[in-house]
């Protein structure tokens, strides 16, 4: 795939995001028309990308959804629940015509070419029929209720039409000029003003001699009707994008245009004449009164220049609207203009390979150290203790670059919204808080899936019926809350909702029943709840096409620990639910505690080590220690991984915390703060409980990462089974993806 391809395929993944968050808006505010146009320019914008690196099949798709936005923006259609459906089903076709280019195909397949022609039929339905919205203003240039009287240089702007057209890249290659139709034109009646405009041509590198990149603003005087103006571009009429504004257009239309103007820098008076509105003759009689006016003394002595818009107000040639929205055009495309000047797109791969280099730094810069501290020489520990706060920076910096804000994230759960609680026939609002929050990007491509289960099962099983909630004494529409932010170097993800909550009794009952529980055995309150992530387990007695299988919260479960993280649910019947998933901020690079038992070291990750611990009479025969009055779990690496050996008179605990649970893990000595490059451990070890991954260290050695996660559920589930010694299973829960 060539670069101009792959560009075009992701800005029109982001103009799509756009329009299917701007349709969602538009159903519940159907009279905002910015936000209509905002839709319209989106896929205007897909088309006419598509229309330069010659993909027909999505311009020619496109087109005819743009038809049916014009329709729209022009008060010939209203705002209905089908239409929107219909736009947003079209939008994810587009996406599919997107995946199409991306994997380099000619054409849609058969499946996906009836789905595109179903959906055409459909949009011919509705621009087939229909009905009359009332003007968006009644306001004219020539309202008697308005002082603007004529234009200047003896030509009276409003008896004039204006013409603005775009001819497309394929005109010349029909045999068509488009000089032939502005001579045509001028047959009707006189041209008063002609503008040419070139935005659309590119640089000389890129332009193709065959294809047209021309457009014109026209302002013709003629007794003609609008019908006949149109007939003069009948041959070109799918090729051109064309608007004919009549003589004494409303003003609407007028800051319409302006909205639509391309996004060029452009001056003021540039603007007001290219949207019809003005003539050059006013523009530049306006600018000598501004020059004369700044030359002139002023009364009270001050600098005196004023504004040209207040100028042609004043002179009473433009109405102080269009010049309010000519300046609102301008400023709008300064601020994109300066965006777009911030921001540089990198590919992620080559992000990847600086990810890859930096921790290679890392590690040699831990070899340089150990090696200077071996050679007790203080100018060279020195020097490596300035690389090494220079490697931690760049490093810092580098992970910074694969940050990215949930928040795009959590914004496409507003269509899954919508359209379950549409299919359910419930009525359920969505709340986004924490957007902002920032995490790897990786992390964030792999959380969507897990996600997704989740906000399905809140708003399937989550949230009752509405005749359900009112007999509760709870608003028809119910809640369901995404948040994120940040706890102790980690993220937290919570989906939560106002529904019915869990039965504790009915899970419970139905673990009896799969065997997954015995009889007379004693679970705790998290135990119970938590039993719906076992593989298969549903409490739903009707199967619907959302859920009730049981297969999915297992599949959550085991996707997040593959992340280093953890889920978990706290629920209250009556009131509602809240699964929250603990994950880590990067999945790369990290700084680590390194602790040593035996000859092995394991490294610790730096931001969950709370305190460390000298433990000089270690405690036997109980796993928890007094810790300034508080019961503290812990675990002995010795143990867990049967490490021969005798463990040293001293021990140290090193207090870890995770997902608000503290516990601590006994090991032989403290090894200090290591920066720590994860390496993952292979497909030959999926199952290893504790452990997270591995490092190289600066000796060349290999050092196992802890999974905290894992470590802290191994401690608190081991020491709730003390606490119930009436259970007969002693062995702990162990998931069957561990």
């Amino acid at each position: 795939m060539d670069e101009i391809t792959g560009v075009f395929i992701q800005e029109s993944r982001e103009q799509l995001a756009e329009m299917e968050s701007g349709l969602l808006r538009l159903e519940q505010d159907p009279e905002d028309q910015d936000n209509i146009n905002s839709i319209f320019r989106a896929a205007h914008t897909i088309k006419g990308g598509s229309g330069v690196i010659e993909c027909h099949f999505i311009e020619s798709f496109t087109h005819r959804v743009e038809n049916l936005l014009d329709a729209l923006r022009n008060g010939d259609l209203a705002v209905t629940s089908t239409l929107a459906t219909l736009l947003l089903e079209c939008c994810d076709h587009m996406g599919c015509l997107l995946d199409v280019l991306g994997a380099e195909a000619s054409e849609p397949d058969a499946e996906l070419q009836a789905r595109g022609e179903s959906l055409t039929e459909r949009l011919k339905v509705l621009l087939g029929a229909p009905t009359t919205a009332p003007a968006s203003s009644d306001m004219t240039l020539h309202d008697p209720t308005v002082e603007v009287e004529s234009s200047g240089g003896g030509i009276v702007v409003t008896d004039s039409w204006h013409i603005s057209v775009r001819f497309g890249e394929n005109v010349l290659r029909g045999g068509m000029e488009p000089l032939s139709f502005i001579r045509y034109l001028a047959s009707l009646g006189e041209i008063v003003g002609l503008e040419t405009i070139t935005d659309a041509i590119p640089a000389a590198a890129e332009m193709d001699p065959e294809s047209c990149y021309i457009g014109f603003e026209i302002q013709l005087q003629t007794r003609s009707s609008k019908a006949d103006i149109e007939r003069v571009f009948d041959f070109v009429r799918d090729e051109c994008d064309l608007h004919i504004l009549p003589p004494n257009s409303k003003l609407s239309e007028y800051i319409k245009r302006i909205e639509e103007l391309p996004e060029d820098s452009m001056r003021l008076g540039e603007i007001l004449v290219r949207c019809g509105a003005l003539t050059q003759t006013e523009i530049d009689q306006g600018l000598l009164n501004q020059e004369t006016a700044c030359a002139g003394p002023s009364t009270d002595g001050a600098p005196h220049s004023p504004q040209l818009g207040e100028i042609l107000v004043d002179n009473k040639v433009v109405h102080k609207e269009l010049v309010e929205a000519a300046v609102v055009k301008q400023t709008q495309v300064n601020d994109k203009k300066a965006k777009e000047a911030r921001l540089v797109r990198v590919q992620a791969d080559k992000l990847d390979q600086l990810i890859d280099l930096v921790g290679e730094l890392v590690i040699a810069g831990a070899s340089a150290n150990l090696l200077a501290q071996k050679s007790r020489q203080a100018g060279l520990v020195e020097a490596t203790s300035v690389l090494s706060r220079l490697v931690e920076n760049i490093r810092d910096s580098a992970l910074q670059l694969r940050m990215v804000q949930i928040g795009d994230t959590f914004t496409r759960f507003n269509r899954v919204v919508r359209d379950v609680s549409k299919e359910l026939g419930k009525e359920i609002d969505l709340q986004i808080s924490g957007a902002e929050t920032e995490l790897d990007k990786t992390v964030v491509e792999k959380i969507g899936d897990p996600l997704m289960h989740l906000v399905r099962n809140s708003l399937d099983h989550g949230i009752e019926p509405v005749a359900l909630r009112l007999e509760r004494g709870k608003p028809a529409c119910g809640r369901v809350s995404l948040n994120a932010f940040h706890d102790s170097g980690s993220i937290v993800i919570e989906v939560s909702d106002d529904g019915g909550g869990l039965n504790k009794n009915k899970i419970s009952a139905k673990a009896l029943e799969r065997g997954i529980i015995q009889p007379g055995q004693q679970l705790s309150e998290a135990e119970i709840v938590n039993l719906i992530f076992e593989p298969g387990f549903s409490t739903v007695d009707k199967v619907s096409n959302l859920s009730g299988r049981g297969v999915g919260m297992d599949v959550v479960r085991r996707n997040i620990q593959a992340l280093r993280g953890a889920v978990n649910v706290t629920s209250v019947e009556g009131q509602g639910s809240t699964f929250s998933i603990h994950l880590p901020l990067t999945l790369a690079i990290i700084d680590g505690f390194l602790v040593g038992v035996g000859k092995a070291a394991y490294v610790i990750p730096l931001d969950t080590v709370v305190e460390c611990i000298e433990q000089k009479e270690p405690p036997t025969g109980r796993s928890f220690l007094n810790l300034r009055g508080e019961a503290l779990p812990f675990i002995r690496l010795r143990d867990l991984f049967e490490i021969e050996g005798t463990p040293p008179a001293r021990e140290s605990i090193v207090v870890i915390q995770f997902g608000g649970q503290k516990a601590g893990i006994v090991v032989d000595q403290l090894m200090g703060e290591f920066q720590t490059v994860i390496k993952p451990l292979g497909v030959m070890f999926p199952h290893l409980q504790g452990i997270g991954g591995s490092t190289i260290l600066g000796s060349g050695e290999v050092a196992l990462i802890l999974d905290v996660a894992a470590l802290v559920r191994i401690v608190s589930q081991s020491e709730e089974q003390k606490f119930l010694p009436e259970r007969n299973t002693p062995s702990l829960p162990v998931h069957p993806g561990n």
